[in-house]
């Protein structure tokens, strides 16, 4: 009798699972899991304005009936029949409404202005999945608004980089203390120490205190591998993030993954005058993020200087100040970023 009673329930469920299958329009299931930016495809868009129109990393899941956005702050569940969801945040309500429309998933995010027509903040988006990956399509305040589209991929679907061949001792330029200070009257000071090249890995930690209190720290490494380099950071202590060595010389060292949402490229070099310049940002285009330090002087913090460079979109200054504190913390600060809400331009987070 229990047997028979299983046999009947599973036979159950996966008659329901199969029709849910069958009730979602062609398509709609290819949007589901998580997708990285890969490239910006908007038309006439210089190369430094380029980067991602929805963030670096998009997560959707597809159910029977809906498209659900899975976000940082909350999941935000979009039914194909064009019914409207009211998202409750501290700056306001957006309402949104979306639905599957020749081979797309098109939806839109409107401010609720109480007794008021939205005027401005109407946001919409149209996620198509290709042979070559996720086109998105986002215009911000329509039709006024320009069309920014961008290609986004699946990481496993995202070719890894070559690696150059190298040795410890090409990197050995690294090694020692790069600190400084920062803020008014120089209140955030930052440490970056770098051991020497020692059994075949080099090992560094970075911590950034603010008025007396540490507000940040990291773990760094770098060892061979299949007779390359990869960089390793776990900022905060958390689950290692990998980049392989591509492209190394006499004071330069280039270390990329594709896969990752960002940073993708992280790049040192130091100069002939002894300033140490890193830089991080995508795989193409945008304006990478740029910082120089000079080596600690014995018993003396020195103050690196930051570039403050213009995001890889229109209108929105390059984060410094406290989000992007040394070379290493590159890993923490995009992650903190690409987990942010920005209106006009990381626009998964935007409404």
């Amino acid at each position: 009798m229990l047997v028979r009673f299983i046999l009947a329930t599973m036979l159950a469920f996966s008659t329901t699972l199969g029709a849910s299958s069958r009730d979602l329009p062609e398509g709609v299931r290819a949007l589901d899991g998580e997708w990285v930016y890969v490239e910006d495809r908007t038309e006439g868009r210089a190369k430094e304005q380029q980067g991602p129109n929805m963030g670096p990393r998009v997560k959707l899941r597809v159910e029977k009936d809906a498209v659900v956005l899975v976000r940082s702050d909350g999941e935000i569940r979009l039914p194909l029949d064009g019914k409207a969801t009211d998202v409750v945040r501290t700056f306001g309500t957006s309402r949104y409404r979306g639905q599957w429309k020749d081979g797309a998933f098109a939806y839109e995010s409107v401010p609720v202005r109480e007794g008021l027509p939205a005027a401005k903040g109407i946001i919409r988006w149209k996620l198509r999945v290709t042979a070559d990956g996720m086109l998105a399509s986002v215009v911000v305040d329509p039709p006024m608004g320009k069309e920014s589209v961008c290609l986004f991929r699946h990481p496993k679907d995202i070719e890894l980089p070559k690696p150059a061949k190298a040795a410890m001792s090409d990197v050995a330029w690294l090694a020692g203390a790069w600190t400084g200070t920062r803020g008014a009257g120089g209140t955030t000071t930052i440490e970056e120490r770098w051991g020497p090249p020692l059994g075949g890995s080099m090992l560094a930690t970075s911590r950034t205190v603010s008025r007396g209190k540490m507000v940040a720290f990291e773990f760094l490494r770098i060892v061979e591998r299949d007779g390359g380099l990869v960089y390793v950071a776990q900022p905060g202590g958390r689950t290692p993030t990998e980049f392989t060595l591509t492209e190394v010389g006499k004071m330069k060292a280039v270390f990329e993954n594709p896969r990752h949402d960002s940073p993708q490229r992280i790049v040192y070099e130091l100069s002939a005058e002894g300033v140490l310049s890193a830089s991080i940002g995508f795989m193409k285009g945008g304006r990478p993020q740029r910082f120089e330090f000079q080596r600690e002087a014995p018993g003396k913090l020195v103050a690196p200087t930051y570039h403050h460079s213009t995001s890889s979109r229109p209108g929105k200054p390059g984060k410094v100040g406290n989000s992007l504190r040394t070379p290493g913390c590159s890993v923490r600060a995009k992650i903190a970023e690409a987990d942010s809400c920005c209106r006009s331009g990381c626009a998964d987070d935007s409404a």
